[in-house]
């Protein structure tokens, strides 16, 4: 779908925050959520989009017969606590988007009904009580960048790091979608074996290598049914929009049980997402054309060509907060800044190849994109990766570097009291920049 007058970057809006050139949320993103409102004495989840720093409180939106034509039908429908039902029928978010952009408009007129609507359907963000957006019954994590697969790959087997399948198949686990959790849910360590190099026997016990990985998601809106492929030129109306994903991963538990059949207990334990999802028609503007091909990679088989630019121009970021530095009321340190476009695999190659066996995705699934990491150390989305130091001379891994924090700490891995914070944006010439938000966790013993 190409840009169209929702993209405009003049538009303005009536919520004054939206128009801040900082801001992640103006008039142009609007991105999804769902949060607690309270009616009679009573919490009851509604559905909202995100402008400035207020919460759009389209459940209310709906029920008064401003949006859909008024339809009570669909009004019904945006009386749902999560997007879901929404998001199985294309073409809706789409409308639904454009007219409340329309109702934010600065230059539409307000009779005073209207204005006691705006007043009564604005919530502050920071006071919004936000619950996960939608309900995932399956989720699926890639392993898409190959800078972070080419540099893990040398730590296992340093003459030979990029296993022959990766240039050809979008590489991807099974992960468990009851575990994931909400922006700001703290991340409770996880046990589980681990086997050190010189013993005999494995172990049981905490982990001592808890490591993020900065990810991007993509939602499934409409699915398909059992047995039918998605074809690649298709499968817009497949996607629903993005989020920032968290993949908590246990390292020393994913060393010991990670062969022969991949991930297991290392990262089932929580995967953080963050709260809005930044739809497809708001990431528009930010789509440029796919990776380009290394010397001596081969062109993906033909089920995966497209000739429409599925890459997306992502900025990624991810920060430290110890409970040190908290306490001393210091800000964040930024460990890292990538970029989506580094990725070798696009979010379109990754939904069609999953369903290229006939696999049923649902509305709501979540598709993890693997760790986004770049070519330089400095935007590589992990620790595993960031205090990797390669192979010495003599073919043995070099003594890891461990990360040197403003208050004298270090770090090779996660401890207690860490929050890792993480954040996404999009910048292009002729266009409002807009973000995805912040995804947040603290790990607890």
């Amino acid at each position: 779908m190409p840009t169209d007058a929702t993209h405009d970057p003049s538009l303005k809006s009536w919520v004054e925050s939206a128009n801040d050139p900082q801001t992640a949320f103006p008039i142009q993103n609007l991105p999804l959520c769902s949060f607690e409102q309270e009616h009679d004495g009573h919490s009851h989840p509604h559905l909202g989009v995100v402008i400035g720093d207020r919460v759009l409180d389209v459940t209310t939106l709906a029920m008064s017969g401003k949006l859909c034509g008024g339809d009570e039908q669909l009004a019904r429908v945006l009386h749902a606590p999560l997007w879901n039902i929404v998001a199985g029928q294309p073409g809706l978010v789409r409308q639904l988007r454009a007219e409340i952009q329309d109702f934010l408009r600065s230059d539409r007129p307000a009779s005073q009904p209207i204005k006691r609507l705006r007043d009564k359907a604005l919530v502050p963000l920071a006071e919004a009580r936000l619950r996960k957006p939608l309900l995932s019954f399956d989720y699926t994590d890639f392993y898409a960048s190959k800078h972070h697969a080419t540099t893990v790959g040398s730590m296992f087997r340093p003459d030979n790091p990029l296993l022959p399948n990766y240039t050809h198949v979008p590489i991807g686990y099974h992960g468990r979608a009851s575990s994931i959790v909400p922006s700001g849910t703290p991340i409770r360590r996880p046990s589980g074996q681990t086997k050190a190099d010189d013993a005999a026997l494995p172990a049981f016990g905490p982990s001592k290598m808890l490591d993020y990985e900065m990810e991007l998601g993509v939602f499934i809106a409409s699915g398909n049914t059992l047995g039918e492929p998605i074809r690649i030129g298709d499968v817009r109306e497949h996607m629903l929009g993005m989020c920032i994903v968290n993949d908590w991963s246990a390292r020393d538990l994913q060393k010991w049980e990670y062969q022969p059949l991949g991930p297991f207990l290392a990262k089932n334990f929580a995967t953080s997402v963050s709260p809005f999802i930044v739809t497809m028609e708001a990431l528009e503007p930010f789509r440029i054309p796919g990776p380009a091909r290394g010397e001596g990679d081969p062109e993906p088989l033909g089920y995966l060509q497209t000739s429409e630019p599925w890459g997306l121009d992502v900025a990624v970021e991810v920060h430290l907060a110890t409970k040190q530095m908290r306490d001393k009321g210091m800000s964040p340190m930024r460990l890292s800044r990538g970029s989506f476009r580094d990725m070798y695999w696009t979010i379109a190659q990754l939904i069609t190849h999953h369903a290229s066996n006939g696999c049923n995705l649902q509305t709501g699934d979540l598709l993890g994109s693997g760790t986004i990491s770049g070519p330089t150390k400095d935007a590589r989305g992990c620790l595993l990766e960031l205090t990797w130091e390669g192979v010495g001379p003599d073919g043995k891994p070099k003594p890891r570097a461990p990360i040197q924090l403003p208050t004298g700490e270090t770090r090779l891995f996660l401890q207690d009291g860490d929050e890792v914070i993480m954040n996404a944006f999009c910048e292009r010439d002729g266009f409002r920049r807009i973000g995805f938000g912040e995804c947040r966790g603290v790990i607890v013993g």
